[in-house]
């Protein structure tokens, strides 16, 4: 589970509370599509803690939970490509 912040100020005392808790932490910048804002980039903080206490946390701080994180997806397939280039012309003079 983890939660996401606007504010790194906010981020920061998210991630002191869970650590003086014993929880593990870890806080990264979060980046969506569509974003060319490198500042304006929100912040993740994934932990192990109980969803409740992160729930609160939240809730405090004026962020969202995200209870799936995103999926790293295993790129397509390649397509297969010809053998040989197609051939428009008949080869054979059949008229």
């Amino acid at each position: 589970m983890r939660g996401i912040f606007f504010d790194e100020d906010a981020v920061r005392a998210v991630e002191r509370q869970l650590v003086s808790d014993g929880f593990e932490v870890t806080v990264s910048r979060q980046w969506f599509a569509g974003e060319d804002d490198d500042e304006a980039h929100p912040w993740a903080v994934v932990t192990d803690a109980p969803p409740i206490v992160l729930e609160l946390l939240v809730d405090q701080h004026d962020g969202w939970l995200d209870d799936d994180p995103p999926v790293a997806q295993a790129p397509p397939a390649p397509v297969p490509l010809p053998a040989a280039p197609r051939r428009l012309h008949r080869s054979d003079d059949a008229f």
